[in-house]
């Protein structure tokens, strides 16, 4: 009788997950964590997507929860995955969302990566910038982790097969998949929180001629702050 194959798993980090957000923390040792796309407001999140989210962490995921925008959203996803070695796949289902295009935006990370500027290549996304992040987090997301791709569909029956495939020790196939628990990935956790310089990547410059539109801009702000100052400085009295 063959004996089973010894699967290696490491202890997290005792800050993992280091970013906070939507999410539910599952199992640290599975080899799943589940994104489900959120295309409405926070408060109007409607119970189906829910459902998706307690499916994925009820079938085993060691996190699963919602992802609304391709970049800082994306961001503390990439974060808190680098976090943990032992996940080695990302499912990502739920209804596409407008603009954001975050399924899309994930995909193409996974096969492209990023340009000298942060930009996800090939989004189709409004602003698919990762700013806040080391290319080196970047790099090893894309080399950790294998997407499976259940993008714009909603059944907790498949997302529930898709992540029971991901964690059982002889490969199994999950449509085009062939799946397994590979263990964790061979290189230490990236764990730490994002150092956040970029809040609002939507008014970053996209380009050079923005660039320099945008420091014109701020020469001008600061050429007019100096003014006030004189002004309030001259209308003072000496003590």
């Amino acid at each position: 009788m063959a004996s089973k194959r010894e699967i290696f798993k490491v202890k997290p980090p005792d800050d993992y997950p280091p970013e906070e957000g939507r999410y539910l923390r599952g199992n640290d040792y599975s080899p799943v964590a589940v994104v489900v796309i959120l295309r409405w407001p926070a408060e109007d999140i409607p119970p189906s997507i829910e459902a998706l989210v307690r499916a994925g962490l009820e079938s085993g995921a060691a996190l699963a929860g919602t992802l609304q925008t391709e970049n800082i959203g994306l961001e503390k996803v990439i974060c808190n995955i680098v976090a943990n070695p032992n996940i080695r796949y990302l499912v990502v289902c739920g209804p596409e969302s407008e603009g954001h295009q975050v399924g899309q935006t994930i995909a193409a990370l996974m096969a492209n990566g990023v340009d000298e500027k942060r930009r996800i290549i090939g989004s189709n996304a409004h602003t698919p910038y990762l700013y806040n992040l080391r290319i080196e987090w970047i790099e090893r997301f894309r080399q950790q982790l294998t997407l499976i791709d259940l993008i714009n569909e909603g059944s907790p029956d498949q997302l529930r097969k898709a992540v029971w495939s991901c964690y059982q020790e002889e490969p199994v196939q999950f449509r085009n998949y062939r799946l397994y628990d590979p263990g964790a990935f061979p290189e230490p956790p990236l764990c730490s929180k994002i150092t956040w310089r970029v809040t609002q990547p939507w008014y970053q410059p996209k380009d050079e001629a923005e660039q320099k539109a945008k420091e014109r801009l701020e020469h001008l702000l600061a050429e007019i702050k100096q003014r006030q100052q004189r002004k309030t400085g001259g209308g003072q009295s000496s003590q």
